[in-house]
């Protein structure tokens, strides 16, 4: 529209602008996005000093299903799966953690317990269902699990949301171990990684909100 009103400027603009969401579309600047938080995550790698004593699972998303309601959503069940998995390993209790998403529904974590006992046949110990972004989930799962005399966890969560979390924690002064699930790798730049695909596209927003949350909370919270 704006080339046709004649400004090419901004035309120009918009030429650039669509370019840019095709390239985000692309399995290689996907695929760099998403490489440059899950690098920071070793895979394994623990806090020093304390023994984790639980693993918390952060919640992401909901569904709603016209006759059974809401349920987790496919990010969260991933985790779910993974620290359902870890828990069979390990022995260790788990939290899982989300907030209320809509007024009169269970809150994420109510489902996200609901579902480890259904779906993986384990009982969460705790349920922390007040935490509204990933800032209270480490906030009010490190008061849960200090309550309870535990020093450190197993935080469950995707690769490239793991830096936000890790940060959040390590805000609140609670030792976490990072357990990634899914961590993808760098593309190659073969021909294939240069066609555009929606999930990619889907991606590349994850990883550029994931960058953008970091430095709301850098600025924020110190740090």
């Amino acid at each position: 529209m704006l080339a046709w009103r004649g400004r090419r400027a901004g035309g120009a603009l918009a030429a650039l602008a669509a370019l840019l969401v095709l390239l985000l579309a692309t399995p290689f600047a996907a695929g760099w996005l998403m490489a440059s938080l899950e690098r920071e995550v070793a895979a394994g790698a623990a806090a020093e000093g304390v023994r984790p004593g639980a693993i918390v699972i952060l919640g992401a998303e909901v569904v709603r299903d016209r006759a059974r309601g809401p349920e987790v959503g496919p990010l969260s069940l991933e985790r779910l799966r993974a620290g359902a998995a870890l828990h069979r390993t390990t022995g260790l209790p788990v939290l899982v953690t989300g907030g209320l998403l809509r007024p009169g529904e269970p809150s994420l974590a109510a489902l996200m317990a609901r579902s480890l006992a259904e779906d993986f046949g384990v009982e969460a110990r705790w349920i922390e269902g007040r935490a509204g972004d990933t800032r209270e989930n480490a906030a009010f799962s490190a008061a849960m699990l200090r309550e309870a005399g535990i020093g450190a966890a197993l935080v469950v969560t995707h690769g490239w949301h793991l830096p936000r979390a890790l940060e959040a924690f390590a805000r609140e002064g609670f030792p976490a171990h990072p357990a990634p699930l899914r961590l993808s790798r760098a593309p190659e730049g073969r021909p294939a990684d240069w066609v555009p695909r929606p999930d990619h596209l889907a991606a590349s927003w994850f990883a550029l909100r994931e960058w953008a949350g970091r430095l709301v909370y850098a600025l924020r919270d110190g740090g």
